[in-house]
């Protein structure tokens, strides 16, 4: 398994090997953007022009032949809500009514499920078997509430998803190299895994330095989906700013980039 790089007329993504239907890991490059969110932003809350924002998405839209009207995204608040998607849910993207979420899933065809991601962790998911695709934003709040697990729980329990037959992508986020924190987000690793969560943080002084990744790819294991079956970017945001919005990196002076998935028409 592997990442893949596209670059389409200056638009640059990345896909998974294991993920068969249409889907992103976008970058910052691309869009048209100005200013703090040159130039793929496609973050739908900052403060960067609603032209400019739309342009970006007809540009992924046209790049991964998805159709723009149907777009369905999360309003982020780093919990663990996530939303059954249906066709009534495509409104169009400026909705103001958006229900809080940090993870969608559906089995329609056609309807493109995206979520945003600054050094906050995307994971997507795909039931090739069952037809059921998801998009979750793994903040490490939502991490350690086991955001990731409660997806693969809610695939199983709306669309019949095995989770043997469940292919995931941990795309591109901060990495342990950068996340520096206090003793709050360790403690609360090891409440959700137990005596393993002390792999996956390291200590230096005072400080500790988390394996986000690393904790999401144990929680989908531990949901049932094979560790065959999950695919990891090592691709650090905060070390790669200048082609991944990070957060921790600019100050919160950026815009967003975006997973994004959608179940192919044919498909059911």
């Amino acid at each position: 398994m592997s990442f893949t790089e596209h670059n389409d007329r200056g638009f640059v993504y990345l896909t998974s090997s294991n993920i068969a239907t249409p889907h992103a890991f976008t970058t910052r490059y691309g869009g048209v953007s100005r200013g703090i969110f040159s130039s793929m932003n496609l973050s739908l809350s900052e403060k960067d022009s609603r032209e400019d924002v739309s342009a970006n998405y007809g540009i992924l839209s046209s790049a991964l032949d998805m159709p723009l009207r149907n777009f369905v995204h999360t309003k982020q608040v780093h919990g663990t809500h996530i939303r059954v998607i249906g066709k009534d849910d495509c409104v169009g993207l400026f909705d103001e009514l958006t229900p809080e979420c940090d993870g969608l899933i559906t089995n329609v065809p056609d309807i493109p499920l995206i979520a945003f991601t600054a050094d906050c962790i995307p994971v997507l998911l795909y039931d090739p078997v069952a037809g059921a695709v998801g998009a979750v934003h793994a903040g490490w709040r939502g991490t350690v509430a086991g955001i990731s697990e409660l997806a693969v729980d809610m695939m199983a329990t709306e669309y019949g998803c095995d989770p043997k037959n469940i292919m995931c992508a941990v795309g591109p986020g901060i990495g342990q190299c950068c996340f520096e924190t206090d003793r709050d987000v360790p403690d609360a690793i090891i409440a959700i895994l137990g005596d393993d969560g002390g792999k996956f943080f390291i200590k230096k002084g005072d400080k500790y330095f988390p394996d986000l990744k690393g904790v999401n790819k144990a929680l989908l294991m531990r949901s049932g989906v094979p560790e065959e079956n999950i695919e990891v970017s090592d691709e650090c945001s905060m070390c790669l700013h200048n082609r991944y919005w990070s957060h921790r990196y600019t100050k919160g002076m950026r815009g967003n980039q975006a997973c994004v998935i959608m179940l192919r028409g044919t498909e059911k």
